[in-house]
């Protein structure tokens, strides 16, 4: 009896629970608004076309510019609000871009892909193609990110480790490449932008480069630093955190090959003057030194190996320098150059075309990474 009772409660709660509202003209009348359709924006087209696409109904004046285009390319305004420009001829390739709505810079809200920055204003353009830079058919490596406390500048940080093919089936070890990023960007545009972890693949499986871990770490340790992210303070905080935190860190967590013949660094721009001051004063740590159109530290900064050039090169492996004909730090660069002949200290300097851009940047770590641990 108790179990029919149980039984006819149970059904009665769902036939109270699942009643609905009587249809009539007093029920209520819920019309539901249909979502608009996302703006898709880039298109690629088969034939070659790229089509941009934004939507901003009251904006008086919309264009597009990047790497894949000279000056800026006026966007028309549809019945709709959105405005859009289609470049006739892209060929395949990396770009950044960007979209200027009203005199406002900012980054194509229908795309995903973004150049990690301190303050977001680049969108991504990728046209795969048979660059050294694409994604090929060839074993791949992995990037790993790590959020650390920096006890030595007490602050919470992060950065990627690009492990070669191979790393997690095997007992070997490697070689360690840290590889800073430029003014404004972040610790994740190396791989995001740069493609430095392809770069290296297809390199490796090649047979053009040795096999190494990656240390990227975010140049810009001082919140504020944005502004003044070429300032020595800047430069000595980041030099506390890779040599008493995340160098240890990397040391422990990887295979890492012992001794200052297996460590390099390297940077560009910004990064490059972080590679420059901290690569120089911490020779018995780095062997092997890039500088890709780098900011030039003040003379004090790398005093040490410049007024000892016979301890200096007897520590270098290589010292390898590199800039644009275009580049606005060619200038400094050249004084640099100057100065290490006047002083005697050997270097490997390399006067491309191209201005301070990534296109040039990522050749760079193509040319220099197989010089690397020979």
């Amino acid at each position: 009896m108790k179990s029919i009772l149980l039984v006819l409660s149970f059904c009665a709660f769902w036939v109270i629970c699942g009643q609905k509202p009587a249809a009539g003209a007093d029920a209520p009348k819920r019309a539901r608004k249909a979502r608009p359709a996302p703006v898709v924006s880039p298109t690629i087209h088969n034939d070659g076309r790229v089509t941009f696409r934004v939507q901003a109904k009251s904006a008086k004046d919309v264009s597009v510019s990047g790497e894949m285009i000279q000056g800026k390319v006026a966007m028309t305004r549809g019945d709709d609000g959105t405005w859009s420009a289609t470049l006739e001829s892209v060929g395949p390739g990396l770009y950044g871009y960007n979209f200027t709505i009203d005199g406002v810079r900012m980054v194509d809200p229908g795309n995903p892909q973004l150049k990690p920055q301190r303050a977001p204003r680049t969108s991504i353009l990728h046209i795969p193609g048979d660059h050294f830079y694409d994604f090929k058919d060839v074993p791949h490596g992995t990037v790993h990110l790590h959020g650390y406390h920096s006890a030595p500048i007490d602050r919470f940080r992060e950065m990627h480790v690009y492990t070669p093919p191979g790393y997690e089936t095997g007992d070997r070890r490697y070689p360690l490449l840290v590889l800073q990023h430029g003014h404004s960007d972040s610790f994740a545009t190396w791989t995001r932008y740069g493609k430095a972890h392809w770069i290296l693949d297809n390199l490796i499986a090649a047979g053009k480069a040795v096999p190494m871990i990656v240390l990227m770490l975010d140049g810009h340790p001082i919140p504020e630093s944005f502004g003044g992210a070429r300032s020595q303070e800047n430069t000595d905080e980041l030099r506390r955190d890779l040599m008493g935190a995340a160098l240890p860190m990397v040391e422990k967590l990887y295979r890492v090959k012992p001794g200052r013949e297996n460590r390099a660094i390297a940077g560009l721009s910004m990064g490059g003057k972080h590679a420059l001051t901290i690569g120089m004063n911490e020779l018995e740590t780095f062997a092997w030194v890039g500088a890709f159109s780098a900011g030039v530290p003040e003379r004090e900064a790398v005093g040490a190996v410049l007024d000892d050039p016979e301890k200096t090169n007897r520590q270098l492996k290589l010292f390898w320098i590199a800039c644009g004909k275009d580049d606005f730090l060619l200038d400094e660069n050249k004084q640099m150059i100057a100065v290490l002949k006047e002083t005697g200290i050997k270097h490997e300097w390399l006067l491309t075309e191209g201005g301070h851009s990534w296109p040039v940047w990522r050749g760079y770590l193509a040319e220099f990474a197989p010089l690397l641990f020979q």
